[in-house]
């Protein structure tokens, strides 16, 4: 059953982000699993597209222009935080020599202007390599890549469909 209303398909979106931020959260404070710099940075991005996504189901425009707005402020965070999951992934795959992911993020922006702690994390070694998770033979990042490549796409069908109104005899004459 896929929601057909614009406000419901972003409602949706929405709770997804939100239930999967809600993984992590158990993942790190019932299992013990602690996120590193490239984990905080996925977070954000959820937390940033499920926000989007929450506007754009409460607002639900029915002007096609507003709402192709709300999908291009929406691929912004997916996009954002699929580059740093397949980074994420990259680090995984191949570990720089040291480990040792660094000072924790909320030190280093006291530390550092925020450029330098970006580029800090992107080029992150050590526990950002290390795998303590996986589900069908993906790692945490990797799912997380695929679910913020799939919000994408899920908020761009959403946006460029041409009408939630069903088409009736009188719609078509």
């Amino acid at each position: 059953m896929i929601p057909k209303s614009f406000r419901a398909r972003f409602l949706t979106g929405f709770l997804a982000c939100a239930g999967l931020l809600g993984y992590a959260f158990y993942e790190q404070f019932s299992r013990g699993v602690e996120p590193c710099n490239f984990c905080i940075l996925q977070r954000i991005a959820f937390a940033a597209l499920g926000i989007v996504f929450l506007i754009g189901g409460l607002v639900a425009p029915k002007s096609p222009a507003a709402r192709k707005w709300l999908v291009v402020l929406a691929l912004i965070p997916a996009i954002a935080g699929a580059g740093v999951a397949l980074r994420h992934v990259w680090v995984q795959i191949y570990p720089p020599p040291m480990a040792g992911c660094g000072a924790p993020m909320s030190f280093m922006l006291d530390m550092m202007p925020v450029q330098s702690v970006l580029r800090k994390v992107l080029t992150a070694s050590g526990d950002c390599s290390n795998i303590n998770w996986s589900f069908l033979g993906l790692t945490m990042p990797a799912w997380c890549a695929l679910w913020f490549i799939g919000l994408g796409i899920w908020a761009i069908a959403t946006g460029w469909r041409k009408s939630d109104r069903k088409f009736t005899a009188r719609s078509l004459k």
